[in-house]
Protein backbone atom coordinates (compact mmCIF):
# COMPACT_ATOMS: atom_id res chain seq x y z
CA UNK A 1 0.00 0.00 0.00
CA UNK A 2 1.28 3.72 -1.23
CA UNK A 3 1.37 5.87 2.00
CA UNK A 4 -1.13 8.73 2.06
CA UNK A 5 -0.15 12.01 1.59
CA UNK A 6 -1.34 14.95 3.28
CA UNK A 7 -1.17 17.02 0.53
CA UNK A 8 -0.40 17.29 -3.03
CA UNK A 9 0.34 19.30 -6.01
CA UNK A 10 -0.41 18.26 -9.40
CA UNK A 11 -1.38 19.21 -13.03
CA UNK A 12 2.03 21.23 -12.47
CA UNK A 13 4.95 21.61 -14.92
CA UNK A 14 7.46 20.71 -12.15
CA UNK A 15 11.07 21.55 -12.53
CA UNK A 16 12.88 19.23 -10.39
CA UNK A 17 16.46 20.66 -10.65
CA UNK A 18 17.31 16.84 -10.04
CA UNK A 19 18.82 15.48 -13.04
CA UNK A 20 17.89 12.26 -12.46
CA UNK A 21 14.48 12.94 -12.86
CA UNK A 22 14.41 16.98 -14.47
CA UNK A 23 10.52 16.87 -14.90
CA UNK A 24 6.85 15.83 -13.61
CA UNK A 25 3.84 16.63 -13.11
CA UNK A 26 2.46 15.84 -9.67
CA UNK A 27 4.06 15.61 -5.87
CA UNK A 28 3.13 13.97 -2.49
CA UNK A 29 3.65 15.32 0.76
CA UNK A 30 3.99 13.36 4.00
CA UNK A 31 4.84 15.45 7.20
CA UNK A 32 7.37 17.92 5.93
CA UNK A 33 9.13 15.35 3.00
CA UNK A 34 8.53 14.83 -0.21
CA UNK A 35 7.11 10.99 -0.54
CA UNK A 36 6.29 10.82 -4.66
CA UNK A 37 7.46 12.92 -7.63
CA UNK A 38 6.06 11.50 -10.71
CA UNK A 39 3.13 11.44 -13.15
CA UNK A 40 0.24 12.32 -12.19
CA UNK A 41 -1.20 8.89 -11.94
CA UNK A 42 1.21 7.69 -10.19
CA UNK A 43 1.08 10.73 -7.49
CA UNK A 44 -2.64 9.47 -7.22
CA UNK A 45 -2.04 6.31 -5.45
CA UNK A 46 -0.91 8.54 -2.55
CA UNK A 47 -4.61 10.45 -2.32
CA UNK A 48 -6.67 9.26 0.76
CA UNK A 49 -9.91 10.95 2.36
CA UNK A 50 -8.30 13.61 3.75
CA UNK A 51 -5.23 14.27 1.88
CA UNK A 52 -5.66 17.81 0.47
CA UNK A 53 -4.89 18.80 -3.38
CA UNK A 54 -3.54 21.61 -4.90
CA UNK A 55 -4.38 22.15 -8.87
CA UNK A 56 -1.28 23.89 -9.88
CA UNK A 57 -3.08 25.21 -13.25
CA UNK A 58 -0.46 24.29 -15.41
CA UNK A 59 2.29 26.29 -13.82
CA UNK A 60 5.62 25.87 -12.82
CA UNK A 61 6.24 23.97 -9.39
CA UNK A 62 10.04 24.99 -7.77
CA UNK A 63 12.10 23.49 -5.27
CA UNK A 64 11.31 26.97 -2.52
CA UNK A 65 13.72 29.91 -3.13
CA UNK A 66 16.84 29.97 -1.41
CA UNK A 67 17.34 33.42 -0.46
CA UNK A 68 21.87 33.22 0.34
CA UNK A 69 22.04 37.14 1.20
CA UNK A 70 19.53 39.01 2.77
CA UNK A 71 18.95 41.27 5.60
CA UNK A 72 15.57 40.22 7.28
CA UNK A 73 15.24 42.30 10.36
CA UNK A 74 16.30 45.20 9.02
CA UNK A 75 14.30 45.04 5.74
CA UNK A 76 11.35 44.11 7.76
CA UNK A 77 12.02 47.43 9.67
CA UNK A 78 12.61 49.65 6.28
CA UNK A 79 8.74 47.96 5.39
CA UNK A 80 7.50 51.00 6.64
CA UNK A 81 10.12 53.16 5.49
CA UNK A 82 9.67 56.24 2.79
CA UNK A 83 10.49 54.58 -0.43
CA UNK A 84 12.50 56.66 -3.11
CA UNK A 85 13.76 54.18 -5.32
CA UNK A 86 13.35 55.90 -8.71
CA UNK A 87 12.77 59.42 -7.19
CA UNK A 88 14.65 61.90 -8.86
CA UNK A 89 15.04 65.90 -8.90
CA UNK A 90 14.26 68.22 -5.92
CA UNK A 91 10.66 68.83 -6.41
CA UNK A 92 10.02 65.28 -6.80
CA UNK A 93 12.30 64.40 -3.69
CA UNK A 94 10.60 67.25 -1.78
CA UNK A 95 7.02 65.96 -2.71
CA UNK A 96 7.83 62.56 -1.64
CA UNK A 97 9.25 64.23 1.50
CA UNK A 98 6.69 66.04 2.76
CA UNK A 99 3.45 63.91 2.03
CA UNK A 100 5.54 61.02 4.28
CA UNK A 101 5.87 63.41 6.60
CA UNK A 102 2.37 64.93 6.82
CA UNK A 103 1.30 60.77 7.40
CA UNK A 104 3.39 60.10 10.51
CA UNK A 105 2.89 63.52 12.90
CA UNK A 106 4.19 61.07 15.76
CA UNK A 107 7.45 59.98 14.44
CA UNK A 108 10.58 60.50 16.42
CA UNK A 109 12.73 60.07 13.05
CA UNK A 110 11.88 60.35 9.38
CA UNK A 111 13.50 57.51 7.43
CA UNK A 112 14.21 57.15 3.75
CA UNK A 113 15.50 54.45 1.84
CA UNK A 114 16.35 53.36 -1.52
CA UNK A 115 18.12 56.60 -2.76
CA UNK A 116 20.17 56.72 -6.31
CA UNK A 117 23.48 58.63 -5.70
CA UNK A 118 22.14 60.67 -8.44
CA UNK A 119 18.94 61.50 -6.81
CA UNK A 120 19.90 65.31 -7.63
CA UNK A 121 22.56 66.80 -10.09
CA UNK A 122 24.57 67.63 -7.67
CA UNK A 123 25.58 66.34 -3.97
CA UNK A 124 22.93 66.07 -1.16
CA UNK A 125 23.65 68.13 1.62
CA UNK A 126 21.77 68.93 4.78
CA UNK A 127 20.75 72.31 2.97
CA UNK A 128 18.73 70.39 0.57
CA UNK A 129 17.09 68.69 3.41
CA UNK A 130 16.43 71.79 5.07
CA UNK A 131 14.83 73.19 2.25
CA UNK A 132 12.04 70.55 2.53
CA UNK A 133 11.76 69.82 6.12
CA UNK A 134 13.51 71.72 8.68
CA UNK A 135 11.64 71.40 11.37
CA UNK A 136 12.02 67.72 12.11
CA UNK A 137 14.89 64.76 12.34
CA UNK A 138 15.19 63.44 8.59
CA UNK A 139 17.27 61.11 7.20
CA UNK A 140 17.73 58.84 3.92
CA UNK A 141 19.92 56.38 2.98
CA UNK A 142 21.24 54.82 -0.18
CA UNK A 143 20.14 51.82 -1.51
CA UNK A 144 22.96 50.58 -0.91
CA UNK A 145 23.13 51.28 2.91
CA UNK A 146 26.46 52.51 3.08
CA UNK A 147 25.92 56.11 2.39
CA UNK A 148 23.10 58.46 4.81
CA UNK A 149 21.75 62.10 4.39
CA UNK A 150 20.79 63.77 7.20
CA UNK A 151 18.85 67.24 7.34
CA UNK A 152 20.25 69.57 10.23
CA UNK A 153 18.15 68.83 12.61
CA UNK A 154 18.96 65.21 13.14
CA UNK A 155 22.50 65.78 12.58
CA UNK A 156 22.09 68.20 15.90
CA UNK A 157 20.29 66.05 17.92
CA UNK A 158 22.72 63.07 17.19
CA UNK A 159 25.56 65.31 17.80
CA UNK A 160 27.18 65.37 14.48
CA UNK A 161 26.92 68.67 13.40
CA UNK A 162 30.47 69.41 14.64
CA UNK A 163 31.58 66.20 12.60
CA UNK A 164 32.82 62.85 14.42
CA UNK A 165 36.13 60.79 14.68
CA UNK A 166 35.01 57.54 13.26
CA UNK A 167 37.59 54.63 12.04
CA UNK A 168 38.90 53.69 8.39
CA UNK A 169 36.89 53.36 5.49
CA UNK A 170 34.38 55.81 7.72
CA UNK A 171 33.73 59.67 6.68
CA UNK A 172 31.38 62.55 8.65
CA UNK A 173 31.81 64.79 5.29
CA UNK A 174 32.36 68.57 6.47
CA UNK A 175 31.52 71.06 4.66
CA UNK A 176 33.59 74.21 4.19
CA UNK A 177 31.82 76.01 7.07
CA UNK A 178 33.51 73.36 9.09
CA UNK A 179 30.18 71.90 9.87
CA UNK A 180 29.04 68.23 8.49
CA UNK A 181 27.47 68.77 5.38
CA UNK A 182 24.99 66.43 5.86
CA UNK A 183 26.56 63.06 4.22
CA UNK A 184 27.34 60.54 6.45
CA UNK A 185 29.35 57.52 4.84
CA UNK A 186 29.43 53.96 6.55
CA UNK A 187 28.25 52.78 9.59
CA UNK A 188 30.19 54.60 12.06
CA UNK A 189 28.99 58.21 10.43
CA UNK A 190 25.56 57.38 10.36
CA UNK A 191 24.83 55.04 13.25
CA UNK A 192 24.75 57.29 16.08
CA UNK A 193 21.26 58.87 14.31
CA UNK A 194 19.83 55.31 14.22
CA UNK A 195 20.97 54.92 17.96
CA UNK A 196 19.65 58.06 19.53
CA UNK A 197 16.54 58.00 17.82
CA UNK A 198 15.90 54.47 19.03
CA UNK A 199 16.04 52.91 15.64
CA UNK A 200 19.20 50.69 15.95
CA UNK A 201 18.07 47.46 17.54
CA UNK A 202 17.37 45.97 13.83
CA UNK A 203 21.29 47.31 12.46
CA UNK A 204 22.90 46.25 15.58
CA UNK A 205 23.49 42.09 14.07
CA UNK A 206 25.57 44.47 11.67
CA UNK A 207 27.71 44.88 14.57
CA UNK A 208 27.60 42.19 16.18
CA UNK A 209 26.72 43.43 19.52
CA UNK A 210 23.66 42.74 21.64
CA UNK A 211 21.21 45.28 22.76
CA UNK A 212 21.64 46.74 26.12
CA UNK A 213 19.86 47.43 27.71
CA UNK A 214 17.83 44.02 26.74
CA UNK A 215 14.22 45.24 25.43
CA UNK A 216 11.00 45.03 27.89
CA UNK A 217 8.98 42.16 27.13
CA UNK A 218 6.64 44.33 24.94
CA UNK A 219 10.17 45.44 22.88
CA UNK A 220 10.41 41.70 22.76
CA UNK A 221 6.88 40.85 21.23
CA UNK A 222 7.14 43.94 18.80
CA UNK A 223 10.33 42.70 17.64
CA UNK A 224 9.65 39.31 17.17
CA UNK A 225 6.51 40.77 15.12
CA UNK A 226 8.60 42.81 12.62
CA UNK A 227 10.68 39.71 12.56
CA UNK A 228 7.69 37.63 11.72
CA UNK A 229 6.29 40.40 9.14
CA UNK A 230 9.44 39.96 7.51
CA UNK A 231 9.24 36.32 7.31
CA UNK A 232 5.80 36.91 5.79
CA UNK A 233 7.06 39.28 3.16
CA UNK A 234 9.88 36.14 2.51
CA UNK A 235 7.21 33.75 1.90
CA UNK A 236 4.79 35.35 -0.47
CA UNK A 237 7.83 36.09 -2.79
CA UNK A 238 8.47 31.72 -2.88
CA UNK A 239 11.17 31.94 -0.48
CA UNK A 240 11.78 29.26 2.19
CA UNK A 241 15.27 29.63 3.04
CA UNK A 242 16.80 32.67 4.39
CA UNK A 243 21.14 33.07 5.00
CA UNK A 244 20.99 35.88 6.78
CA UNK A 245 24.12 37.98 6.43
CA UNK A 246 24.40 39.95 9.61
CA UNK A 247 23.64 38.79 12.97
CA UNK A 248 24.34 38.57 17.15
CA UNK A 249 22.42 36.28 19.61
CA UNK A 250 19.22 38.49 19.82
CA UNK A 251 18.00 37.74 16.26
CA UNK A 252 18.28 34.06 16.87
CA UNK A 253 16.40 34.45 20.16
CA UNK A 254 13.41 36.62 18.43
CA UNK A 255 13.29 33.50 15.95
CA UNK A 256 13.63 31.08 18.33
CA UNK A 257 10.29 32.53 20.25
CA UNK A 258 8.80 32.17 16.44
CA UNK A 259 9.29 29.10 16.40
CA UNK A 260 8.14 27.94 19.36
CA UNK A 261 4.81 30.10 18.54
CA UNK A 262 5.10 28.28 15.27
CA UNK A 263 5.27 31.27 13.40
CA UNK A 264 9.27 30.44 12.10
CA UNK A 265 8.19 30.25 8.04
CA UNK A 266 10.78 30.31 6.54
CA UNK A 267 13.69 28.02 7.66
CA UNK A 268 17.01 30.88 8.82
CA UNK A 269 20.50 30.68 9.07
CA UNK A 270 21.91 33.70 11.22
CA UNK A 271 25.53 34.15 11.56
CA UNK A 272 27.79 35.79 13.97
CA UNK A 273 29.09 39.38 12.78
CA UNK A 274 33.09 40.26 13.56
CA UNK A 275 34.25 43.35 13.18
CA UNK A 276 37.73 44.99 13.20
CA UNK A 277 37.49 46.26 17.17
CA UNK A 278 36.69 42.85 18.27
CA UNK A 279 39.14 40.39 19.81
CA UNK A 280 39.70 37.08 18.19
CA UNK A 281 38.35 35.46 21.25
CA UNK A 282 35.39 36.75 20.39
CA UNK A 283 34.85 34.01 17.83
CA UNK A 284 34.05 31.39 21.06
CA UNK A 285 30.27 33.23 20.96
CA UNK A 286 30.36 32.42 16.87
CA UNK A 287 31.07 28.89 18.31
CA UNK A 288 28.77 28.69 21.00
CA UNK A 289 25.90 30.20 18.45
CA UNK A 290 26.65 27.19 16.18
CA UNK A 291 26.54 24.91 18.86
CA UNK A 292 23.11 26.01 20.51
CA UNK A 293 21.16 26.78 16.87
CA UNK A 294 21.60 23.57 14.67
CA UNK A 295 18.05 22.56 13.35
CA UNK A 296 16.57 22.26 9.38
CA UNK A 297 14.78 25.37 10.63
CA UNK A 298 17.08 27.86 12.61
CA UNK A 299 20.99 27.81 12.70
CA UNK A 300 24.65 29.80 12.94
CA UNK A 301 27.57 28.61 12.36
CA UNK A 302 28.49 31.11 10.05
CA UNK A 303 31.01 34.30 10.58
CA UNK A 304 29.93 37.57 8.61
CA UNK A 305 32.93 40.00 8.05
CA UNK A 306 33.12 44.00 6.39
CA UNK A 307 36.62 43.88 3.90
CA UNK A 308 35.28 47.19 2.21
CA UNK A 309 32.38 49.39 1.67
CA UNK A 310 30.94 50.32 -1.98
CA UNK A 311 31.57 52.09 -5.30
CA UNK A 312 29.41 54.76 -5.66
CA UNK A 313 30.97 56.14 -2.28
CA UNK A 314 34.39 55.34 -3.38
CA UNK A 315 34.65 53.30 -0.08
CA UNK A 316 35.21 49.47 -2.35
CA UNK A 317 38.70 48.85 -2.28
CA UNK A 318 40.41 48.59 -5.32
CA UNK A 319 43.71 46.95 -6.72
CA UNK A 320 44.65 50.12 -8.68
CA UNK A 321 43.18 53.57 -8.13
CA UNK A 322 39.62 54.53 -8.99
CA UNK A 323 38.89 55.80 -12.55
CA UNK A 324 37.66 58.86 -11.31
CA UNK A 325 39.69 59.87 -8.60
CA UNK A 326 43.11 59.50 -8.76
CA UNK A 327 45.46 58.69 -6.08
CA UNK A 328 42.73 57.11 -4.06
CA UNK A 329 41.91 53.17 -3.84
CA UNK A 330 39.44 52.68 -0.65
CA UNK A 331 40.76 51.91 3.19
CA UNK A 332 40.13 48.56 3.73
CA UNK A 333 37.74 47.86 7.14
CA UNK A 334 40.91 45.15 7.83
CA UNK A 335 44.92 44.46 7.16
CA UNK A 336 45.56 41.84 5.09
CA UNK A 337 47.64 40.63 8.00
CA UNK A 338 44.45 40.94 10.51
CA UNK A 339 41.58 39.39 8.36
CA UNK A 340 44.35 36.31 8.00
CA UNK A 341 44.49 36.02 11.83
CA UNK A 342 40.30 35.78 11.61
CA UNK A 343 40.10 33.79 8.99
CA UNK A 344 42.73 30.87 10.27
CA UNK A 345 40.50 31.12 13.80
CA UNK A 346 37.12 30.75 12.55
CA UNK A 347 38.50 27.72 9.94
CA UNK A 348 39.92 26.55 12.89
CA UNK A 349 36.77 26.20 15.04
CA UNK A 350 35.31 24.46 11.75
CA UNK A 351 33.01 27.96 11.11
CA UNK A 352 31.88 28.67 7.95
CA UNK A 353 33.30 32.72 6.63
CA UNK A 354 30.97 34.83 4.87
CA UNK A 355 33.28 38.24 3.87
CA UNK A 356 31.53 41.31 2.19
CA UNK A 357 33.90 42.26 -0.83
CA UNK A 358 33.00 44.43 -3.52
CA UNK A 359 36.54 45.99 -4.93
CA UNK A 360 39.13 43.69 -6.38
CA UNK A 361 41.44 44.67 -3.48
CA UNK A 362 39.01 43.37 -0.99
CA UNK A 363 38.13 40.47 -2.69
CA UNK A 364 42.11 39.79 -3.58
CA UNK A 365 43.00 40.25 0.50
CA UNK A 366 39.82 37.78 1.19
CA UNK A 367 41.34 35.40 -1.19
CA UNK A 368 44.93 35.62 0.13
CA UNK A 369 43.26 35.01 3.90
CA UNK A 370 41.48 31.97 2.75
CA UNK A 371 44.67 30.62 1.45
CA UNK A 372 46.40 30.96 4.43
CA UNK A 373 43.60 29.48 6.72
CA UNK A 374 44.18 26.41 3.94
CA UNK A 375 47.79 26.27 4.60
CA UNK A 376 47.66 26.86 8.72
CA UNK A 377 44.74 24.34 9.35
CA UNK A 378 44.75 21.84 6.44
CA UNK A 379 42.34 21.72 3.62
CA UNK A 380 38.58 20.95 4.31
CA UNK A 381 35.13 21.68 2.87
CA UNK A 382 34.99 24.70 4.29
CA UNK A 383 32.67 26.31 1.68
CA UNK A 384 33.88 29.94 2.68
CA UNK A 385 32.07 32.85 0.47
CA UNK A 386 32.61 35.84 -0.74
CA UNK A 387 29.89 38.29 -0.87
CA UNK A 388 29.60 40.33 -3.85
CA UNK A 389 32.30 40.45 -5.75
CA UNK A 390 31.64 43.66 -7.66
CA UNK A 391 35.50 44.07 -9.75
CA UNK A 392 38.06 41.08 -9.40
CA UNK A 393 41.22 40.51 -11.44
CA UNK A 394 42.33 37.84 -14.16
CA UNK A 395 44.75 36.26 -11.46
CA UNK A 396 41.92 35.99 -9.31
CA UNK A 397 39.12 34.12 -11.40
CA UNK A 398 40.74 30.41 -10.81
CA UNK A 399 41.38 31.02 -7.01
CA UNK A 400 37.86 30.90 -6.64
CA UNK A 401 37.65 27.20 -7.29
CA UNK A 402 41.23 26.27 -6.20
CA UNK A 403 40.19 27.24 -2.74
CA UNK A 404 36.83 25.95 -2.87
CA UNK A 405 35.31 29.47 -2.20
CA UNK A 406 31.97 30.15 -3.29
CA UNK A 407 30.95 33.12 -4.94
CA UNK A 408 28.06 34.57 -3.76
CA UNK A 409 26.48 37.68 -5.95
CA UNK A 410 23.47 39.57 -6.78
CA UNK A 411 21.58 39.62 -10.16
CA UNK A 412 19.80 42.79 -9.29
CA UNK A 413 23.43 44.74 -8.63
CA UNK A 414 24.80 45.51 -12.33
CA UNK A 415 24.42 48.88 -13.19
CA UNK A 416 21.36 48.99 -15.62
CA UNK A 417 20.22 45.68 -14.38
CA UNK A 418 17.61 46.21 -13.03
CA UNK A 419 16.73 49.47 -10.75
CA UNK A 420 20.39 50.65 -10.21
CA UNK A 421 21.57 53.55 -12.85
CA UNK A 422 25.26 53.36 -14.66
CA UNK A 423 26.38 56.46 -13.58
CA UNK A 424 28.32 56.86 -11.39
CA UNK A 425 28.94 53.10 -10.60
CA UNK A 426 30.99 52.72 -14.22
CA UNK A 427 33.23 55.72 -14.28
CA UNK A 428 33.98 54.78 -10.87
CA UNK A 429 35.03 51.13 -11.72
CA UNK A 430 36.86 52.88 -15.69
CA UNK A 431 36.49 50.79 -18.62
CA UNK A 432 39.45 48.87 -18.14
CA UNK A 433 37.84 47.27 -15.33
CA UNK A 434 34.27 46.56 -16.68
CA UNK A 435 34.92 42.92 -18.50
CA UNK A 436 35.67 41.79 -15.32
CA UNK A 437 32.91 43.57 -13.17
CA UNK A 438 29.84 41.52 -11.75
CA UNK A 439 31.68 38.87 -13.73
CA UNK A 440 28.94 35.72 -13.05
CA UNK A 441 30.12 33.41 -16.14
CA UNK A 442 33.93 34.37 -16.04
CA UNK A 443 33.93 32.53 -12.47
CA UNK A 444 31.08 29.86 -13.21
CA UNK A 445 33.26 28.92 -16.55
CA UNK A 446 36.54 28.86 -14.29
CA UNK A 447 34.72 26.67 -12.11
CA UNK A 448 33.50 28.46 -8.90
CA UNK A 449 30.13 27.96 -7.55
CA UNK A 450 28.00 30.96 -7.82
CA UNK A 451 25.01 31.10 -5.63
CA UNK A 452 22.42 34.35 -6.18
CA UNK A 453 20.58 36.14 -3.74
CA UNK A 454 18.76 39.73 -3.94
CA UNK A 455 20.67 41.37 -0.64
CA UNK A 456 17.39 43.01 0.60
CA UNK A 457 16.66 45.74 1.16
CA UNK A 458 19.35 46.62 -0.95
CA UNK A 459 17.30 45.24 -3.81
CA UNK A 460 13.60 44.07 -3.95
CA UNK A 461 13.48 40.57 -2.26
CA UNK A 462 11.79 38.80 -5.34
CA UNK A 463 13.84 36.15 -6.67
CA UNK A 464 11.84 36.18 -9.95
CA UNK A 465 12.87 39.40 -10.55
CA UNK A 466 16.90 38.48 -9.86
CA UNK A 467 16.37 35.53 -12.31
CA UNK A 468 14.96 37.70 -14.94
CA UNK A 469 18.14 40.34 -14.06
CA UNK A 470 20.37 37.16 -14.74
CA UNK A 471 18.85 36.17 -18.09
CA UNK A 472 18.30 39.15 -19.81
CA UNK A 473 21.48 41.00 -18.24
CA UNK A 474 23.24 42.74 -21.53
CA UNK A 475 26.92 43.89 -21.80
CA UNK A 476 27.41 48.29 -20.76
CA UNK A 477 29.48 48.38 -24.02
CA UNK A 478 30.51 46.29 -27.90
CA UNK A 479 33.28 43.51 -27.29
CA UNK A 480 32.94 43.14 -23.60
CA UNK A 481 32.37 39.45 -22.46
CA UNK A 482 28.73 38.34 -22.00
CA UNK A 483 27.73 37.68 -18.21
CA UNK A 484 23.98 36.63 -18.83
CA UNK A 485 22.88 33.10 -17.11
CA UNK A 486 19.94 30.79 -18.61
CA UNK A 487 16.92 30.67 -17.11
CA UNK A 488 18.35 26.95 -15.40
CA UNK A 489 21.47 28.52 -14.10
CA UNK A 490 19.59 31.18 -12.62
CA UNK A 491 16.84 29.18 -10.81
CA UNK A 492 19.81 27.17 -9.79
CA UNK A 493 21.36 30.21 -8.20
CA UNK A 494 18.39 30.02 -6.24
CA UNK A 495 18.15 26.77 -5.15
CA UNK A 496 20.97 24.24 -5.94
CA UNK A 497 23.56 26.38 -5.52
CA UNK A 498 21.60 27.93 -2.13
CA UNK A 499 21.51 24.72 -0.62
CA UNK A 500 25.08 23.87 -1.54
CA UNK A 501 25.80 27.08 0.22
CA UNK A 502 24.48 25.79 3.69
CA UNK A 503 25.79 22.32 3.42
CA UNK A 504 22.33 21.13 2.81
CA UNK A 505 22.20 19.70 -0.71
CA UNK A 506 21.63 16.64 0.48
CA UNK A 507 17.69 17.74 1.94
CA UNK A 508 16.83 20.60 -0.23
CA UNK A 509 17.58 22.86 -3.42
CA UNK A 510 15.69 19.46 -5.60
CA UNK A 511 12.54 18.40 -5.64
CA UNK A 512 13.20 14.36 -5.15
CA UNK A 513 11.87 11.86 -2.68
CA UNK A 514 12.75 12.11 0.63
CA UNK A 515 14.05 15.87 0.41
CA UNK A 516 12.34 18.86 2.06
CA UNK A 517 9.05 19.52 1.45
CA UNK A 518 9.83 23.28 0.31
CA UNK A 519 8.28 24.01 -2.58
CA UNK A 520 7.01 26.91 -4.66
CA UNK A 521 4.16 26.99 -7.08
CA UNK A 522 4.18 29.67 -9.52
CA UNK A 523 1.26 31.28 -11.52
CA UNK A 524 2.62 30.14 -15.18
CA UNK A 525 5.23 28.08 -16.63
CA UNK A 526 8.15 30.56 -16.40
CA UNK A 527 10.12 27.67 -18.93
CA UNK A 528 7.29 28.67 -21.47
CA UNK A 529 7.70 32.58 -20.52
CA UNK A 530 9.13 35.55 -22.46
CA UNK A 531 12.39 36.47 -20.69
CA UNK A 532 11.40 40.34 -20.78
CA UNK A 533 7.94 38.71 -19.26
CA UNK A 534 9.44 36.53 -16.15
CA UNK A 535 8.80 39.35 -13.78
CA UNK A 536 4.85 38.57 -14.61
CA UNK A 537 4.65 35.00 -12.70
CA UNK A 538 4.27 35.01 -9.79
CA UNK A 539 4.39 32.84 -6.13
CA UNK A 540 0.88 31.37 -5.78
CA UNK A 541 1.66 29.28 -3.11
CA UNK A 542 4.81 28.62 -0.84
CA UNK A 543 5.09 25.27 1.03
CA UNK A 544 7.57 25.07 3.47
CA UNK A 545 8.36 21.54 5.39
CA UNK A 546 4.93 20.47 4.41
CA UNK A 547 2.96 23.49 5.65
CA UNK A 548 1.34 26.23 2.86
CA UNK A 549 3.44 29.72 4.38
CA UNK A 550 2.14 31.86 1.49
CA UNK A 551 -1.55 31.23 -0.50
CA UNK A 552 -2.11 34.04 -3.02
Amino acid sequence: MPQTADLIVENASILTMDPDTPAAQAIAIKGNQIIAIADRDSVRDHKGPATRVIDAQGGSVLPGFIEAHMHLFGGAAELDNLHLAGVHGFDALRDAIQGFAAKRPNARLLIGAGVDYAILPEPVTRYHLDRIIPDRPFAMSASDHHTMWANTKALEEAGLLNGKQVGPGNEVVMGADGLAAGELREGEAFGPILEHFGANRTRLGLTGEEPDPYPSAEELAADRDLMHRGLEWCARHGITSIQNMDGNLYQLELLAGLEEEERLICRTKIPFHFKNFMKLDMLEKASRMAATYNSEWLSSGMVKVFYDGVLDSWTAVMVDDYADRPGWRGEPLFSPAHFAEVAVEADRRGLQIAVHSIGDGAVRAVLDGYQTALKKNGRRDSRHRIEHIEVTTPSDVPRFAELGVLASMQPAHPPGALNFPLEPTISRIGRAKWPLSYAWRTLKQAGARVVFASDWPVSPVDPILSIQAAVMRKPWAEGLPDQSFSLHESIAGYTVEGAYAEFMEHRKGRLKTGYLADIVVLSADIEKTAPEALHTVRPVTTICGGKVTYQA
